[in-house]
């Protein structure tokens, strides 16, 4: 039995229109009969709502329907890999904002002006940066991915908080006298404090997401 006459049987047997479901799902009633005709299927999410509606598995639901199974394993992959490219995406963006932090440090001194070091601390060290750390760490706590390597994540805000000041204030420093620095540890703490907070911050507007999704049903 192909998974469009399996749909509406079990529309049927629990005593629901198409309008009253597309209303459960919060969906346009269009959707709901075009799965039911299979002019579309549903996605995993929607798949799971109606199992659960049901009182079905979703075994069940798609057992011997060979398009909806390619459908699934196809939709997935794209969605994984749409998640794996927003990843890169932030990511990249940070490093970005964090390089032209520095970058601009360092074109200053090539044009030969001085560099206000109160005023591009502040600027940077205690405004631009905090900030770009503490918007990704925000998603990378609402990101189940994250979930086993968020302690990684805090690192490695941590050690770029803590190489953005060696990477121009120290750096600079010894290009003039020639003692070397080298980066202090205790750095990184400002940028681990700013990522937990954003991760913290994440992980409850995730769990409050959740809530809502399992009271709307």
């Amino acid at each position: 039995m192909e998974i469009g006459q399996k749909l509406r049987e079990a529309r049927q047997r629990r005593g629901l229109t198409q309008e009253e479901l597309a209303e459960r799902l919060r969906l346009s009633r269009q959707t709901i009969s075009n799965w039911e005709n299979e002019r579309s299927y549903p996605d995993i999410m929607s798949l799971i709502a109606l199992s659960d509606l049901y009182g079905l598995s979703l075994d069940e639901l798609v057992k011997e329907d060979r398009h909806m199974i390619d459908h699934l394993r196809e939709s997935t992959d794209t969605v994984r890999q749409r998640q794996k490219l927003s990843r890169l995406m932030l990511l990249a963006v940070y490093l970005a904002v964090w390089a032209l932090c520095l970058l601009s440090f360092w074109v200053t001194r090539w044009l030969g002006g001085s560099v206000d070091a109160m005023g591009y601390s502040l600027l940077v060290l205690y405004l631009i940066l905090p900030a770009a750390t503490l918007v990704l760490s925000v998603w990378v706590g609402r990101d189940r991915a994250y979930a086993e390597t968020r302690w990684l994540m805090l690192l490695f805000f941590g050690a770029m908080y803590m190489l953005a000041p060696y990477a121009t204030f120290s750096l600079a420093n010894t290009l003039l006298s020639g003692n070397r620095h080298w980066p202090e540890l205790t750095a990184m703490l400002p940028g681990i404090l700013c990522a937990a907070a954003g991760m913290g911050i994440g992980v409850l507007l995730r769990r409050r997401a959740e809530r809502r999704g399992g009271a709307g049903e």
